[in-house]
């Protein structure tokens, strides 16, 4: 085919185009400034704050009362492992559950029975080395729920939508989605965005509410910021920040802001008939040869603790305290993990000779 026919056809036309041939040029410019700058994946939105809320404080780690976990690993890879679990004079915990986990590269599925019937079922599957697709079921006597979430993970961005409990049976759409997009600008910025729509029912009207936020990594800290408009209900502002104060020793700060409007339902964030509340957590990490140290304190007067101690290479044991000083209150909570790993399963994992797959959590 000669460039007079090429030219004729439909490709040819496009690629001769000026415009498009402008566009072409300047989306090919753009993504080789954005190879220069080295910009790396700044995680999800939700984990903004990830090094503080779940590393660094007790949110994710306080238990209160007699707990005692038996794992039983049945193979490396993929990974399955049998649960059990007891506990006694818990908060929210269930007096005995039994759980079964299997990871491969691809698929991630857990499930959760407890001793009342309540079933709760998580599954994950990787499309690609991009896209995570995860689901979580829950089912009880009171109350059931079902979400779904896809995360796409680029090299400098992380976009999420989610679903819960969507329905649109009812002659219309009710449920809660949530959309966000964390994209890092700078090497050491990243700047998101979320927005949540929801409806509990067709009968009532839907709210919605938006959220920004800010990351920015130095060298051994990390400090975030997180702006939430709800429209009349008010706004809230949530800020944290993370340093690594030796290699075993990281500490962390938490502060959150709300701001609603008073009984009469005027006034703005600068003033007026405005309700303001707030409150402030300082936690520390301390990692040990063989243990692992949480202490907390919060501006409501509350002094958290919890150490996790590993006796034996198959023995794990939690210590957990709290102390309400306004309230003159105490919590203790004492655990025991033990993990039956066959002999076979040992000598694999002492040697080397199976490696684990990269499970999508």
């Amino acid at each position: 085919m000669d460039d007079r026919r090429l030219a004729s056809t439909p490709t040819g036309l496009v690629n001769d185009n000026a415009l498009v041939s402008a566009l072409r040029n300047t989306y090919l410019s753009f993504l080789e400034r954005r190879d220069a700058l080295g910009l790396s994946n700044p995680g999800a939105f939700e984990n903004i704050s990830r090094e503080v809320s779940r590393d660094v404080l007790l949110t994710n780690f306080m238990f209160t009362g007699l707990r005692a976990e038996w794992n039983k690993p049945i193979s490396n890879s993929p990974i399955f492992q049998l649960s059990h679990q007891l506990s006694m004079g818990a908060q929210g915990m269930s007096p005995y559950t039994f759980s079964a986990l299997y990871g491969s590269s691809k698929v991630f599925l857990q499930g959760t029975m407890e001793n009342d019937g309540s079933l709760v079922a998580r599954s994950n599957y990787r499309w690609n080395n991009s896209l995570i697709t995860k689901t979580h079921a829950q089912i009880q006597s009171s109350q059931s729920m079902l979400s779904v979430e896809n995360d796409y993970t680029g090299r400098d961005f992380t976009a999420s939508f989610k679903m819960m409990n969507p329905s649109i049976i009812e002659g219309g759409i009710k449920g809660i989605y949530i959309a966000s997009y964390l994209q890092s600008v700078t090497p050491s910025l990243a700047l998101g965005l979320e927005a949540v729509w929801q409806r509990a029912a067709m009968n009532s009207s839907p709210e919605a509410l938006l959220s920004y936020g800010l990351r920015y990594k130095g060298t051994d800290w990390i400090a975030s910021l997180q702006m939430q408009s709800e429209g009349p209900q008010g706004s809230a502002i949530n800020s944290s920040y993370w340093r690594r104060l030796t290699d075993k020793v990281s500490v962390g700060t938490d502060l959150s802001l709300q701001f609603a409007p008073g009984l009469s339902g005027q006034g703005g964030l600068m003033g007026g008939n405005l309700q303001k509340e707030g409150s402030a957590t300082a936690g520390a990490k301390y990692e040990f040869r063989a243990s692992t140290f949480r202490g907390q304190i919060d501006s409501k007067g509350r002094l958290s603790c919890l150490l996790e101690k590993t006796i034996l290479p198959a023995v794990r044991v939690t210590f957990a305290g709290e102390m309400d000083h306004l309230k003159q209150q105490a919590k203790v909570g004492v655990g025991v993990s033990v993990e039956a790993m066959s002999e076979d399963l040992m000598e694999q994992a002492e040697k080397g000779g199976v490696q684990a797959p990269a499970v999508p959590f």
